[in-house]
This record gives C-alpha cells, sequence and structure tokens, in this order.
C-alpha cells in the first residue's frame, strides 16, 4: 500500500481488502461517513439481487443514519471504478468524495472524485 496515503484513507483499503479476501467475492469496499464511522461490504451476488460492493458500502452507511461521506475505498482486479458505483457515493458525499481504487494486492491504483 501506498506509504504517502491518509492513515484513514490506508484503513479504508485494508478494511475493503480484508473484506473481499475473507468473503472470496470479486470487490471489498468501505466507506467513511461525516463522523469516521465506516461501514463495509463485499459484492453482493444472488440471483435475485446484485450489487456492487461500493453500492452496497454506501447503502449500509445510509441504513445506518449516515448524512455525508468522506471517502470511499474499492478493492479489486478491475482497472476502473464503474459510473453507477461513484453515483452512489455522489449521492450521500457529493461530487469531491474521493473514492479510492486498489487493486486485490491493496496497492492504490487511481484516486477518482465521485462527480
Amino acid at each position: 500500500m501506498t506509504d504517502a496515503l491518509d492513515p484513514e484513507d490506508r484503513k479504508l483499503l485494508t478494511l475493503a481488502r480484508a473484506t473481499r479476501a475473507r468473503n472470496a467475492v470479486p470487490e471489498g469496499a468501505a466507506v467513511r461517513d461525516e463522523t469516521g464511522r465506516t461501514y463495509v461490504a463485499g459484492t453482493v451476488a444472488l440471483d435475485s439481487l446484485r450489487l456492487s460492493a461500493l453500492r452496497t458500502a454506501v447503502a449500509m452507511a445510509v441504513a445506518s443514519g449516515a448524512t455525508s461521506l468522506e471517502a470511499a475505498a474499492v478493492v479489486s482486479e478491475a482497472d476502473t471504478v464503474p459510473d453507477a458505483d461513484r453515483a452512489a457515493v455522489r449521492d450521500l458525499g457529493g461530487a469531491g468524495t474521493p473514492v479510492l481504487l486498489a487493486g486485490p494486492d491493496g496497492t492504490l491504483r487511481d484516486t477518482l472524485g465521485a462527480g
């Protein structure tokens, strides 16, 4: 992982990576709300429901009463974060909310805006 990251952002990546590995899912995600609470999730792949890890983490934050997001992180083999996932972050956190994308080894690949 990149040492230049803020410790709180590094924590998000660590949580997302651990969730991905523990649940053996394609993606792990974590978000931090306006109070510093974190919410983690993995990909949901049921016959009747499919959600990315990031959209699931955002939904968990909303369901727990979060009113804003400070940051989000995704650990995936994908090269980018889909627009629909970034839109979920934007809906709760605003266009400037950073979305960190890391590979399965935790190495930061990119930092995107939710906008």
